[in-house]
């Protein structure tokens, strides 16, 4: 699986498995720890996962926060 790949998915999965936090500073930490338990899962870079999640969890956060 190439690395782009590798990183869209876990950044997907982040967003699917985390939950959101009462602050923007929450929600990236949370999604963080989620994306770089996806790319452990995976076998991905850890770094990328974490930025990736953080970011992702943050965004939908705060796009859907009655979901949250």
């Amino acid at each position: 699986m190439g690395k782009l790949t590798l990183a869209a998915f876990a950044g997907l999965a982040a967003v699917s498995l985390a939950a959101c936090g009462d602050t923007a500073a929450e929600q990236a930490v949370i999604g963080a720890g989620a994306g770089a338990a996806t790319a452990v899962v995976l076998d991905g870079d850890l770094a990328t996962g974490a930025i990736i999640g953080a970011g992702a969890n943050v965004l939908y956060c705060q796009q859907n926060p009655s979901k949250c």
